[in-house]
């Protein structure tokens, strides 16, 4: 039986499978959640994972050392859409989709002091018509933004946060004041008892480095897939941190810390 590799086809995870050739593998996609819950139940061999998920099961779980989902400041993807005051929130509807924004979200919040009542919501923007604030990830939220911006600045740090009564919050943007390091949205992750071989990571590694080195025909096949201008796909993009480095563990290690939770990894043996 073919070992089996799970992907989110979102954008931001387009550079590390867009020039993956499965030569002895097979491919199951899916959004974070699902693929959380095969590569603990064994139908997925090899999957990226939500960093939450990671840490909540590392006792089961090793870990790819040179791979990762992370960004230094914004991230344009995980956004709390918002109407009013943070201060006056008082429903929030949360993404179905990842276990990790939530519980970012819910972290940041708390150390605020802020305490809305949230409520899992399948949708967009719309629910901004019933909800306070709306927190979004991956391909919905880039398509959410790029509705309200219409016209791309010239200079990327120019991307606005307010849209008239809507703001938005970019929980990454707010992990880095806080902290000042990466933050790790998601890692490759095998149950212990079933690591990948090592023809698989070896064709991952290949696959990164060519879509990093084609960083430009990536973010226009994505644009064209998600309807948004290839400039802001090719920003949001090139913003990624693909290769967990010393400062993205770091910050991995203090969203453990930050949730109670040790950080003691088992990476894969090379």
């Amino acid at each position: 039986m073919a070992y089996v590799l799970g992907v989110p086809l979102y954008a931001n995870t387009a550079p590390l499978y867009r020039f993956l050739e499965p030569d002895g593998f097979a491919l199951r996609h899916g959004v974070p959640a699902e693929l959380n819950r095969m590569v603990l139940s064994g139908e997925v061999g090899l999957s990226l994972v939500s960093s939450y998920f990671y840490l909540k099961h590392q006792e089961a779980l090793g870990l790819l050392p040179d791979f990762s989902v992370a960004v230094l400041g914004r991230v344009y993807s995980v956004n709390l859409f918002h109407r009013g005051s943070l201060q006056d929130l008082k429903r929030v509807a949360l993404t179905t989709e990842s276990a990790t924004s939530v519980a970012l979200l819910q972290l940041l919040f708390r150390e605020e002091g802020l305490a809305p009542r949230y409520e899992r919501a399948e949708g967009g923007l719309e629910l901004l018509e019933a909800y306070d604030g709306v927190l979004l990830i991956g391909d919905r939220a880039i398509r959410a933004y790029a509705s309200l911006l219409g016209e791309i600045p010239e200079t990327p740090h120019a991307l606005p946060t307010r849209f008239g009564e809507v703001g938005v919050v970019d929980l990454s943007t707010l992990w880095f004041a806080r902290t000042r390091l990466p933050f790790v949205f998601a890692v490759w992750a095998y149950r212990k008892d079933h690591p990948p071989p090592k023809a698989l990571v070896r064709a991952l590694r290949r696959a990164r480095r060519e879509g990093l080195g084609r960083l430009k025909e990536v973010a226009e096949g994505e644009a064209l897939r998600l309807g948004v201008h290839p400039a802001l796909l090719q920003h949001y993009l090139w913003n990624f941190r693909y290769h967990l480095e010393e400062p993205d563990r770091l910050g991995l290690a203090a969203f453990a810390q930050a949730l109670g939770l040790p950080f003691a990894p088992t990476y894969y043996p090379e």
